[in-house]
């Protein structure tokens, strides 16, 4: 090939051939944009809630001034946060708690065991997830009731009448996370089945071969490898139930008298109730930090028992 050749070639070549159309260059726009647009859908009302959580901001009157940190100052001096936070951290500890237990013991039960009995209970279990919480209170609420309730009927064949439920200061806690954990132990129980389902044999079946006993399997292979679900449960479930407002609304709307008035509930009453829009917004701001940073820790706890199970998982495959 002669210069002259080349040069008519290279002549000949399209000027925009290493154009990208315009379809392709706004591609990776379009695909990011709702992701952009939720982001500010929310960022734009969390920094409005940090603004006006400094000020006087009233419902009944337009005009309002910044305070600065009298708000959160007056917050963490109040009786009434410290025994909300107080009714918050017993509330997802006994919710939470009872419904990873309950959860994996099922779950594990459900999966060790394989009949027709067995997989229509899989399927019935998930009906509690179908129900809202607030429509799963009301019916548990009927059915606790001391005159025609089905629990109070099933109670007085024992010789219990008047059980109080959610009308005594020293019961309501309890029937409260009692319903909390009927409606949500589904989610836990499908999550930890999934894991279960996913798990390697070759580790069971050489501790089988060693004579490793039920408890060993459970202690040194299945919770070790069930850990990150474990873990993904907690997250969501700690999560939902520090924020829990829709079952103790429905139940008691936080009686008998302050007995279940959480965080969600006060922030309710101080600004729906009381007008007082920038106290509301300190008890949802310090809550969201709360959850923040336990979610943070959670994910790190996650991420180290994804790591310990992919490694037992790996082990167990090359033995």
């Amino acid at each position: 090939m002669t210069p002259s050749q080349t040069t008519a070639e290279i002549a000949v070549i399209p000027e925009n051939i290493n154009t990208v159309q315009f379809k392709t260059r706004i591609r990776p726009y379009l695909i990011i944009a709702p992701a952009l647009l939720v982001t500010i859908g929310i960022l734009i009302p969390f920094a409005m809630s940090i603004f006006y959580s400094l000020t006087n901001f009233d419902f009944r009157r337009r005009d309002y001034d910044f305070v600065g940190l009298r708000n959160w100052i007056g917050m963490f001096t109040s009786d009434v946060f410290w025994h909300a936070l107080w009714v918050t951290i017993r509330y997802a500890f006994f919710s939470t708690g009872f419904a990873l237990l309950f959860g994996l013991g099922v779950a594990m039960l459900l999966t060790s065991i394989d009949n027709a009995f067995s997989r229509i209970l899989r399927v019935a279990l998930v009906f509690p997830l179908m129900v809202a919480p607030v429509i799963s209170t009301l019916i548990w609420n009927l059915m606790l009731n001391n005159s025609v309730g089905i629990v109070e009927r099933f109670l007085n064949l024992f010789g219990i009448f008047g059980f109080p439920w959610h009308a005594s200061h020293g019961t309501a806690m309890m029937t409260a996370v009692m319903i909390d954990v009927w409606v949500n132990t589904p989610f836990v129980i499908v999550l930890i089945m999934a894991g279960l389902q996913s798990l390697p044999k070759s580790p069971f079946e050489s501790a089988k071969i060693d004579g490793g006993s039920a408890w060993f399997n459970f202690r040194k292979l299945t919770l070790p490898i069930l850990k990150p679900y474990i873990y993904v449960a907690l997250l969501f479930r700690l999560m939902a139930s520090l924020q829990e407002f829709g079952i103790i609304f429905a139940l008691t709307s936080g009686g008998p008298g302050n007995t279940l008035m959480n965080l969600s509930l006060s922030a309710h009453q101080r600004g729906f109730r009381f007008f007082e829009v920038g106290i509301s917004l300190t008890y949802i701001l310090f809550l969201w930090v709360v959850i923040f940073i336990l979610a943070k820790q959670i994910v790190k706890r996650w991420q180290i028992a994804q790591r310990t199970a992919t490694g037992r998982m790996a082990d167990g495959s090359e033995g």
